[in-house]
């Protein structure tokens, strides 16, 4: 599920972020539950929100457990929770070029839109798997960097300055700022949307099949329009759902429920391998039910029939239909 408000909290003070934090919660904290719904960061919601939402259900409720997910280290967060939505949909699209197209991140070329925390370790994961990402992208604009995408100052422009993206042109010499919308006008190899809803759509569906581009993955939710989901699998574009592909971030905080029931806090390294295994076994049920129903390489509805087999079986066991 997914849930929020229309709150803007740019040009808001850390006070204020907070004390709408602690109003929101006072009505949220009754619906939700470590046995209910147990709900993590998205857009603009991120360690320091959490941090207040968690401390105004704790005082609330009177009670510590891991209600949120994506807490802070010093309270029951996980190592490698923040980087998991972005680090799966890696994953998952290494282990989806390399069953249907025998090939992997090395040497490709990414664009990628968005510039939080789906995009930055995205980004991250990408270039670690030899690949050189070119674009980010924000709410007012995009930066083409030919010379690939420099984590570590975009993690300062955005996690610590909490600015626009012409700062970070504005040091980089390499990096091209634009105004507006542009990233998948870029050629590429494959494009990963990290940013919001409806951003790909088929004019962007076009410019990518016009320029090569062998592969989309969905790092955010529905980033893609119909008409241009459409438009790529017509086309033979490998393409991978957000259903599938960005799940990282829930596994990241299935991970990390998992740790605070047992008082237990992992390693970076045994998260990430503990995520990219599960990222390899969704893309292998996705590939199965594709085969399995005559779908072969339509990973759109492999994701579907793989979800609604998953309930379905689950609902008839428990006598439920």
């Amino acid at each position: 599920g997914k849930g929020g408000s229309d709150f803007d909290p740019k040009g808001k003070s850390d006070a204020e972020v907070m004390r709408f934090c602690q109003a929101f919660m006072t009505e949220l904290c009754r619906h939700i539950g470590q046995f209910t719904d147990v709900p993590a960061g998205d857009i603009n919601v991120g360690a320091r929100e959490i941090g207040y939402l968690f401390r105004q259900y704790k005082r609330i409720r009177d009670e510590y457990s891991g209600v949120l997910t994506g807490k802070g280290l010093e309270f029951g967060g996980s190592l490698a929770r923040t980087e998991a939505t972005g680090y799966g949909l890696c994953y998952y699209t290494q282990e989806a070029l390399r069953v249907l197209k025998n090939d992997s991140f090395e040497g490709k070329t990414v664009v990628i839109s968005g510039s939080g925390n789906v995009a930055i370790f995205a980004t991250e994961k990408a270039q670690a798997l030899g690949a050189k990402v070119v674009t980010v992208s924000d709410s007012t604009g995009w930066i083409y960097d030919p010379a690939g995408i420099d984590v570590a100052l975009l993690k300062d422009v955005k996690e610590v300055r909490r600015a626009r993206l012409t700062e970070y042109a504005a040091a980089r010499g390499s990096a091209v700022y634009h105004e507006g919308r542009g990233v998948f006008t870029v050629k590429c190899d494959v494009a990963l949307p990290c940013a919001t809803q409806n951003e790909l759509r088929l004019e962007d569906a076009k410019a990518l099949v016009e320029n090569g581009c062998i592969a989309v993955a969905e790092g955010a939710n529905m980033p893609t329009t119909l008409e241009a989901t459409d438009y790529l699998r017509e086309h033979g574009v490998l393409f991978a759902p957000g259903k599938a592909a960005n799940a990282g971030g829930v596994a990241g905080s299935a991970l990390e429920m998992s740790q605070n029931s047992q008082r237990l806090s992992w390693t970076f390294e045994e998260v990430d391998a503990k995520l990219k295994d599960i990222m390899v076994n969704i893309f292998a049920k996705v590939d199965l039910a594709a085969h399995e129903y005559a779908k072969e390489g339509d990973y759109v509805a492999g994701a579907n029939i793989a979800g609604f087999l998953k309930v379905a079986d689950a609902m008839m066991a428990q006598g439920a239909v």
